[in-house]
């Protein structure tokens, strides 16, 4: 399955709006079935689109707040490589809490594999 980007202001405030909410230890995930709507996206292809969120409450420093933002889409692709076959096309969009900047890298695999197999 494809680990696309979901870019943008305006789709990730769509999933933030009107996306399901589902709470983990250290994550917060919003997600919308389907794929964005856009004329160069092929609805047919599956993928999952994910977009990561960290404010400033997060950490105030910016090197601090995009490691966890590559920690948090590494945490999703290692889980998507033995997560089960049936995952739909989603909308994802990962909302790190202030516990996963001490979390260990396990921590956060667990709360993304959580996620999926409730899906």
């Amino acid at each position: 399955m494809k680990l696309l980007r979901l870019s943008g202001r305006k789709r990730c405030d769509l999933v933030n709006r009107k996306g399901t909410k589902w709470n983990g230890k250290h994550l917060s995930i919003k997600w919308l079935k389907g794929p964005p709507k856009h004329p160069t996206i092929d609805p047919s292809v599956r993928a999952l689109y994910v977009g990561v969120t960290a404010s400033t409450k997060l950490d105030k420093s910016a090197v601090k707040r995009n490691r966890m933002r590559r920690r948090c889409r590494e945490a999703l692709r290692m889980t998507l490589k033995t997560a089960p076959p049936g995952v739909p096309t989603i909308q994802l969009l990962l909302l790190p809490r202030s516990s996963s900047m001490q979390c260990t890298f396990a921590e956060l695999e667990a709360d993304v594999s959580a996620f999926l197999f409730t899906l």
